[in-house]
C-alpha cells in the first residue's frame, strides 16, 4: 500500500469521526433553520365547549345517590334485579336546549345548569312503568322533574323496556333447563347435552304492543370463535312477559323446519323416528368458518402512518381543534357517537351531528331469521363501543380517549380507549395541476382528514363509525360493517333467503339502515334547503342563427315546505342539495353546505307493516 492510499484513508476516517462527533453533540437540538413549525391550533373556549361534556364518573355516582335517597322507593341494583324490583336502568347527561346553549355561546348569557337524564324501571309498583327524571344541578343534585310525559305523551308502559344482562340470564337458565328434557336428541343431533350451546336473542319480541315472546336461536359454541356461522337447527321462543321470572315459559320448538310445543315433544319424535335429523359434528376451533385465527405466518409488515413533528390537532377536554376546525365530541350510550358546536374557522356550520340509530332487518325460512328487526339502540350502540386496538383499530400514533357510562348497574363503567383521534392521509390530492399548455408548472395540495372514531360490537356486527372533517371545509361521515354476517340453519329452501356459507348455514339477506340527525346552522340559524339541477335548452346559435345547439341550464328551487324537502328512499332527487344562509357571498351566491349521499339503502319495511311506525325514519 503506498503513501498516497494511507493518506486517502486517513483523511475518510478523520472525516467519518468529525461527523459522527458532530451528531452526538447535536442530538436532541432544535434545528436552527428551516424547521416547519405545526400550524398553532387557536383555541378562545375558555371550556365552553364542556357544556356538552359527557357526564363523569363522580357525576353518575351523585346521581345514583341522589335517587336513592330522595324518591322514596326501594331501588335494586340493575344487575341483579328481576322484574318485579324498582332499578335505575341507565344514567346520562341531560343536554340544555339549543336556545339556551346559543345564548351562553354566542349571546353572552349564563351557563346553563348542567343535569342529568336517569331512566328508572319500576316494576315495584301497582302500575309497572318506564320513567325519566332529570336530575340536578351537578355535581350536587337538589331536584328532580319527571319529563316522561313531557317526552312521550303518556306514561311508558313496562313491556316497552329493553332486555336486561340480569333478564338474558334467567332466560338462558330456563332454555338450558328445557334442553335438558332432549338428552338423546341433543347427543345424536349436536354431539352435546346443551351445556355448550351457545343462546342468541333475536328482537323485536312479538308483532303487537304487550307480547314480551323471543326467539332464541342456538348455536355451536367454541372458545375464542365467533360462533355465529354455526347453527344447528334448534330454535326456541321464551315467554317472558310475566313480572314473575318462575312463571316464565317455553312456547315453542323448532327444528330443521317443523315445529313443536316442547322439548319433550320433540325428544318424542327423535325416539319415535320421526325427525327429519341431520347430524352436526361439533366444531374445532380451528375448523370453524369465519375464525379470527391466523391461517398462516404474518408476513412483512404493512406500512404505518408517521407524524415527522408530533400531531397537528389538539385536544382539550372534550374537544379537539385542527387546521380551522373545531369539535365538541361525545358518546351516547345508547345512540352512540354525538358531535356538537361544529366549526370551520371560527363559524359554526354543525350545531350537532349525532348518530340515532342502527336498523339491522333479515330474511329467512328460520322463524328467528324471518322475524329478527335489530334496533341497535335499545341494545346500546355507545355502551358497547370498547377499547380500540392500537395500530389496527385506529393508528398507533392516535389519540385515545376514555368514555363513561351508567348503564344496568349502579356503578359506572369506563370503556377504556374507545374513541380515537387522528390525521389521515387520504393519498389523493385535494387539488393539482401539471401544465404542458402556453407554460410549464405543476402544482398540488394534499388532502387531509381529522377523523373521530369509535367501534361499536353489537352482537355479531362491529360497526366502525366515522366522522371526518377535511382541509377543504367538507364534513364527510361514514360507517363500515365488518364483525360477522348472522346466519340461520339451512333448510328446504332457504337459499331464496341468502346464500349457502357452510355446510348447514345460510347467510340470510338483510339490510342495513343508519339514521343521522344533522343539525346545520350555515351562517346562522335562519337556512333553507335548496336544490339545483340540470336541464337542457334548444336553442339556435347566435352567431349565425342557422344551427341548434342543445343547451344544458341550471334549475334551481327553494324547497319551501317540509313535506318538499323529504325524498323517499330510492326516488329520483336533485343533483344537488344544499343548506343555504339567506345572506350571500361576495358573488352574490347563497352561502350553502351541499348534502351529498353517497349509499342508499334497500326498502326498510312496506308501509302497511305494523312494526314500521317504529322506524318510519327509513322512508326518507
Amino acid at each position: 500500500m503506498n503513501v498516497k492510499t494511507v493518506l486517502i484513508l486517513l483523511v475518510l476516517a478523520l472525516a467519518t469521526i468529525f461527523a459522527l462527533v458532530c451528531v452526538l453533540l447535536t442530538r436532541g437540538r432544535a434545528p436552527g433553520t428551516c424547521q416547519h413549525q405545526p400550524l398553532a391550533q387557536e383555541d378562545t373556549d375558555d371550556g365552553r365547549s364542556l357544556v356538552f361534556a359527557d357526564l363523569t364518573p363522580e357525576e353518575m355516582a351523585q346521581v345514583v345517590r341522589y335517587l336513592q335517597g330522595n324518591l322514596g322507593v326501594q331501588l335494586v341494583d340493575a344487575s341483579r334485579a328481576k322484574p318485579s324490583d324498582n332499578c335505575i336502568a341507565s344514567v346520562d347527561v341531560q343536554l340544555p336546549a339549543k336556545a339556551e346553549v346559543l345564548q351562553f355561546l354566542d349571546g353572552g348569557g349564563p351557563r346553563p345548569p348542567r343535569e342529568a337524564l336517569a331512566v328508572l324501571y319500576f316494576g315495584n309498583q301497582p302500575d309497572p312503568n318506564v320513567t325519566e327524571y332529570v336530575v340536578g344541578p351537578l355535581p350536587t343534585p337538589a331536584y328532580h322533574r319527571d319529563v316522561t310525559v313531557q317526552k312521550y305523551g303518556r306514561k311508558v308502559p313496562y313491556h316497552r323496556r329493553p332486555v336486561t344482562i340480569k333478564e338474558y340470564a334467567d332466560i338462558n337458565a330456563l332454555i338450558h333447563r328445557e334442553l335438558r328434557k332432549a338428552p338423546r336428541f341433543l347427543a345424536a343431533c349436536c354431539e352435546s347435552d346443551g351445556t355448550d350451546l351457545a343462546i342468541l336473542t333475536t328482537a323485536p319480541r312479538g308483532f303487537k304492543s304487550g307480547d314480551r315472546a323471543t326467539w332464541f336461536v342456538l348455536f355451536h359454541d367454541v372458545a375464542g370463535t365467533g360462533f355465529y356461522l354455526s347453527p344447528v337447527g334448534l330454535e326456541v321462543l321464551v315467554d317472558h312477559g310475566d313480572l314473575q321470572v318462575s312463571h316464565w315459559q317455553l312456547r315453542q320448538v323448532f327444528y330443521n323446519g317443523r315445529y313443536f310445543a316442547s322439548t319433550e315433544e320433540l325428544e318424542g319424535a327423535f325416539v319415535d323416528n320421526l325427525l327429519g335429523l341431520v347430524k352436526i359434528k361439533k366444531p374445532r376451533a380451528d375448523e370453524m368458518l369465519g375464525s379470527m385465527r391466523p391461517r398462516r405466518p404474518p408476513g412483512s409488515p404493512s406500512p404505518l402512518q408517521y407524524e415527522p413533528q408530533g400531531p397537528r390537532y389538539s385536544v382539550r377536554n372534550n374537544r379537539v381543534t385542527f387546521q380551522g376546525w373545531s369539535i365538541a365530541f361525545g358518546m351516547n350510550p345508547n345512540s352512540g357517537p354525538r358531535l356538537f358546536d361544529i366549526r370551520y374557522r371560527g363559524e359554526r356550520i354543525v350545531y350537532e351531528l349525532s348518530l340515532q340509530e342502527a336498523l339491522a332487518l333479515y330474511g329467512s325460512n328460520c322463524p328467528g331469521g324471518m322475524l329478527t328487526r335489530y334496533l341497535d339502540g335499545s341494545f346500546g350502540i355507545g355502551r358497547f363501543s370498547y377499547e380500540l386496538v392500537r395500530g389496527l383499530d385506529c393508528p398507533y400514533t392516535a389519540t385515545y380517549v376514555d368514555r363513561h357510562y351508567l348503564a344496568e348497574s349502579d356503578t359506572p363503567k369506563t370503556n377504556q380507549n374507545s374513541l380515537c383521534i387522528f390525521e389521515h392521509d387520504t393519498s389523493l390530492p385535494l387539488r393539482r395541476h401539471f401544465s404542458d399548455f402556453q407554460s410549464f408548472y405543476y402544482g398540488g395540495l394534499r388532502k387531509n382528514a381529522l377523523v373521530i372514531r369509535a367501534v361499536s360490537t353489537l352482537i355479531n356486527y362491529d360497526y366502525i363509525w366515522d366522522f371526518m372533517f377535511h382541509g377543504s371545509g367538507a364534513v364527510e361521515v361514514r360507517v363500515h360493517a365488518t364483525g360477522y354476517i348472522s346466519s340461520s340453519f339451512l333448510h328446504g329452501r332457504g337459499t331464496d333467503y341468502g346464500n349457502k356459507v357452510g355446510p348447514h348455514t345460510l347467510g340470510t339477506m338483510h339490510i342495513h339502515h343508519i339514521h343521522y340527525k344533522v343539525d346545520l346552522d350555515v351562517d346562522g340559524q335562519l337556512n333553507s334547503l335548496q336544490s339545483q339541477d340540470m336541464g337542457y335548452e334548444l336553442v339556435k346559435d347566435p352567431w349565425s342563427m342557422q344551427n341548434t345547439i342543445e343547451r344544458p341550464f341550471l334549475r334551481r328551487e327553494r324547497l319551501e315546505r317540509e313535506n318538499e324537502a323529504a325524498f323517499l328512499v330510492n326516488t329520483p332527487m336533485p343533483r344537488y342539495l344544499s343548506f343555504a344562509s339567506a345572506r350571500p357571498n361576495k358573488w352574490g351566491h347563497p352561502r350553502s353546505y351541499r348534502i351529498q349521499i353517497t349509499s342508499f339503502a334497500g326498502e326498510h319495511l312496506p308501509t302497511s307493516s305494523r312494526m314500521e311506525r317504529s322506524i318510519s325514519w327509513g322512508r326518507w
